[in-house]
């Protein structure tokens, strides 16, 4: 999402990290490119002159230019004031209330209600272990409240029966009715969006608003719609009083100006940011970080995080215990594939690693993206089982057969063996020197591992 903004702004603070002392004007300069590159991101005029104004007030007052090595704490200071513009802390969501608590979705057609109510409902049920009822109050769009009863099957979330002909207060006031009844925790509303924001609209929502009193009223916008997005969250929020943004396609290719813009001309914080067409794909939005991976500097705490969501433990002790035997062999290299699908695919894991954003067009040209992953794991696929345990099976013969099934080349399955072949070493490696080998010496060519890595 920020890769364009990422790459300029990282090119102001080479030029002055490079420099052993500034001078106001060299901050002044500096500014003047980030400002650029914040306008060209679609960040709002108003928000860019606050920010200007911010960093340079700080700069100037003596924290960077007295600084031992001005150009890192120029980049603390900037890292700072964005980190407050995108709401300086994490905001959850409110469902700590007498039950059934209800949630209200708002927002444009077209922005991704739905799904988002599906996407949120399911991670209530998986993380908080909350019972969920969803209810679309959209009559206006054909098939939109087939749409929500369907995504709840796939999510295994109940959604209130349909009954022809209902008007939305009337839906809305049922879906209270069964949520009590049915001794469910939370009740999720997905309301109707229109193309514009209109009268009609706001009028309907009011009533809803007015009727069932949610905990949370979330705007649904899409970050792929740059300044207009920033001009409809205040009309949402004047007509509706707000509580939160959910920011979708957030792992789009867009400039990302909405989501820097939306916290500082609302006021509402940002609490969800949808990063894929999944319905896993949610994640709580956390300013510090987001700012850190704008900056360049990765996100290993997410990182961290989404690591320990998706990797099995009875898959990872198994894996352990082959490392340990020396026997990593294109089965569990395949496997190493998937998790990685799962955690976000390449380009995911590599924008929340400190300083792979300037590596990334390199990583491009040596053809190391999602393509080369799906055909390493086609490759395997289209091998035996006794190929794939036992990789000296793999003769020229066998190459073309792999490579004919799996639609390669014999030249790319003779690389995929050779990078096996060097993973295997290591892994082998890894399980002579055990935990604390690892410790002691450190991983070859990784420097020294620190004490409890």
């Amino acid at each position: 999402m920020f890769d364009a903004l990422s790459d300029r702004l990282g090119s102001v603070f080479d030029k002055l990290k490079r420099r052993g002392v500034l001078k106001e004007k060299d901050i002044d300069e500096a500014l003047r490119e980030v400002r650029v590159a914040l306008l060209e991101a679609d960040v709002a005029l108003a928000v860019v002159k606050d920010f200007i104004a911010g960093v340079r007030k700080t700069a100037l007052g003596g924290e960077v230019l007295k600084s031992v090595t001005p150009g890192q704490m120029m980049v603390k200071v900037v890292n700072d004031r964005l980190t407050e513009m995108l709401g300086a802390e994490s905001s959850a969501l409110d469902i700590a209330a007498q039950p059934p608590v209800a949630l209200m979705m708002v927002g444009l057609q077209g922005s991704g209600k739905t799904t988002t109510c599906a996407k949120i409902g399911l991670r209530l049920g998986r993380k908080e272990k909350k019972k969920v009822l969803m209810a679309s109050l959209d009559v206006q769009r054909p098939a939109a409240q087939e749409q929500l009863r369907v995504l709840g099957q796939q999510a295994d979330i109940a959604t209130l029966p349909v009954i022809a002909g209902q008007m939305p207060l009337d839906i809305a006031r049922r879906a209270m009715q069964a949520g009590s009844l049915g001794g469910f925790d939370v009740v999720m509303l997905d309301t109707a969006g229109r193309l514009h924001v209109d009268g009609g609209l706001m009028a309907e929502l009011v009533a809803v608003r007015e009727a069932v009193t949610p905990t949370e009223v979330l705007l649904v916008a899409d970050a792929l719609t740059g300044q207009d997005a920033v001009n409809v969250a205040s009309r949402f929020n004047e007509q509706v009083s707000l509580t939160g943004i959910v920011l979708t396609r957030m792992d789009g290719d867009g400039r990302g100006g909405a989501a820097l813009s939306m916290r500082a001309v609302t006021g509402c914080p940002i609490k969800l940011i949808g990063t894929g067409e999944k319905l896993d794909a949610l994640e709580e939005f956390h300013p510090d970080r987001i700012a850190s991976r704008i900056l360049g500097m990765g996100d290993v705490v997410s990182l961290v995080e989404k690591a320990a969501e998706t990797i099995e433990q009875e898959e990872a002790e198994r894996l352990t215990r082959k490392m340990e035997k020396g026997t990593f062999d294109l089965e569990d290299y395949r496997g190493q594939l998937k998790q990685m699908k799962k955690m976000g695919g390449m380009q995911g894991l590599l924008a929340m690693l400190p300083g792979i954003g300037k590596m990334q067009k390199q990583m491009a040209q040596a053809n190391l993206d999602e393509r080369l992953l799906k055909r390493q794991e086609a490759m395997i696929s289209s091998m035996t089982p006794g190929e794939r345990r036992r990789p000296k099976l793999i003769a020229a013969s066998r190459k073309r057969r792999i490579a004919a099934g799996s639609g390669t080349t014999v030249q790319e399955i003779n690389r995929l063996l050779k990078q096996h072949k060097q993973m295997a070493t290591m892994m082998k490696k890894m399980g002579r020197m055990g935990k604390k080998g690892l410790m002691r010496g450190g991983m070859p060519g990784m420097g020294n591992m620190p004490p409890g890595f």
